[in-house]
């Protein structure tokens, strides 16, 4: 485990997970949470279903079913079955249930899916009429934006949200004389500070300093910031019509990691199995992270014995543009309009009265997306992260042909680490990348 201090910082946080535990009473199994439904004149009766993916403290069953009693208590007569979705298996569940005929009702995750896939693919329901009620106007501008499609149709209606970051091994970059190159207060550092840092690494002893995982898509949103931010590149155009990535400070940021000491292109591994190396000491940085990897690795992994440092990922020009997450609710089309109601009765439960709603984001170990003060004041932890959310760059996810950009995105990695020149595999990716754009606009 961590030291003191880390520990110390994660009470707060911990205690927020027990005690959504502790009131949670029984829980199902991944497959379904059922509570019993009674006669009530609030709803009509429905029997409806939510999958998840691992949303922060929404993919924890034991947090989950404290959220869905309390709904069940003011709602009892709409039934909630439960199903958890992994990122590696999520999307071709969802696919075969799509084929199937037997989508679920409630979907939670972010607009790359719910707006930019299967709400462009017509499989979704419009929640333009929750967006048009009063607690909607409360929302955060920069998250609206994200969550329709540019034609006034909203597939998604928001939860919470994050901002993904890098970290770093604290202990060994002390060591290593790697710490002067990072400033503690704001947490970032630059490109030749970066530099530097992983040749004192690998002066102190240090063999595997960082991995640029290729292994699939899970935690690109690591790769895709380092390699944008090491020369000021972009990964869109600013309207998300069409994909940038081939230019000249893309292809020198991957030239310059391809040709640094410690750093590897590892097709065996994705942003998780990455994280798990960091954290058990084998690599000295992670480019996938964020505070809710930091809590489930403070808890689960017994081999994590130095201090986690977040850290933004370094730049050219001090400007940080961080990944975004916003993590919301979507609703698939099933043609049975007393579920897609009450469905929307479930969103507004969760996300209108801001006690609820201050509920189900604590529950999350994410950010609301609308002003909620102080709802971390007293943890440390958590105002640790926040630090973050000033770097929040554009939410470009949402770029048409995105499934297909995602997958050539970790093709090309693959490439370049395998040895093909830079400029001919971003070439290609944007062909490929560009082609999906053009066909999803025509």
């Amino acid at each position: 485990m961590k030291g003191l201090k880390g520990m110390i910082a994660l009470a707060g946080t911990l205690f927020l997970l027990l005690a959504f535990s502790a009131c949670s009473g029984s829980s199902g199994d991944s497959r379904a949470e059922k509570d019993e439904t009674n006669d009530s004149d609030k709803a009509e009766k429905a029997e409806i279903t939510l999958w998840t993916y691992p949303v922060g403290g929404w993919g924890n069953s034991a947090t989950r079913s404290a959220l869905l009693a309390a709904f069940h208590r003011e709602y009892p007569d709409i039934s909630i079955s439960v199903k958890e979705l992994t990122y590696d298996t999520g999307d071709s569940e969802v696919e075969e249930a799509l084929k199937s005929g037997n989508a679920p009702d409630l979907i939670l995750e972010g607009p790359e899916r719910l707006v930019a896939n299967w709400g462009a693919r017509g499989v979704m329901a419009d929640l333009k009429d929750l967006w048009e009620e009063e607690t909607a106007g409360k929302i955060y501008d920069s998250v609206k934006v994200a969550c329709h499609d540019g034609e006034d149709h909203y597939y998604i209606y928001p939860l919470c949200m994050s901002t993904h970051c890098m970290a770093v091994n604290r202990d060994l970059f002390e060591a290593a004389g790697a710490w002067q190159y990072i400033d503690e207060e704001t947490h970032t550092w630059t490109t030749d500070g970066f530099i530097a840092a992983a040749a004192a690494l690998r002066d102190y002893g240090v063999e595997h300093v960082a991995a640029v995982y290729c292994g699939g898509q899970g935690g690109d949103q690591g790769t895709r910031a380092l390699i944008n931010n090491l020369y000021s590149g972009t990964f869109t155009d600013p309207e998300h019509t069409r994909y940038t990535v081939n230019s000249p400070e893309n292809i020198r940021a991957l030239e310059l990691l391809t040709g640094m000491e410690g750093i590897s292109f590892d097709p065996a591994l994705v942003g998780a199995d990455e994280a798990e190396k960091f954290c058990n000491g084998e690599l000295a940085m992670a480019f996938c992270w964020n505070v809710f990897m930091e809590i489930s690795q403070t808890i689960s992994n017994e081999n994590l014995d130095f201090d986690v440092f977040p850290m933004a990922f370094p730049t050219d020009d001090g400007e940080v543009n961080l990944q975004g997450g916003i993590w919301g609710f979507g609703i698939f089309d099933n043609q049975d309009e007393k579920r897609v109601e009450a469905a929307k009765t479930f969103i507004r439960f969760m996300t209108g009265d801001d006690g609820q709603y201050t509920r189900a984001v604590l529950a999350s170990t994410y950010w609301p997306v609308r002003d909620i003060p102080d709802i971390y004041v007293n943890d440390k932890l958590m105002m640790e992260y926040s630090v973050f959310q000033q770097y929040l760059g554009d939410y470009y996810q949402v770029t048409p042909g995105w499934a297909t950009a995602r997958t050539a995105w970790w093709n090309m990695l693959q490439r370049v680490g395998e040895g093909e020149d830079a400029a001919q595999a971003v070439a290609e990716f944007e062909e490929e990348a560009n082609a999906a754009a053009a066909a999803k606009d025509s």
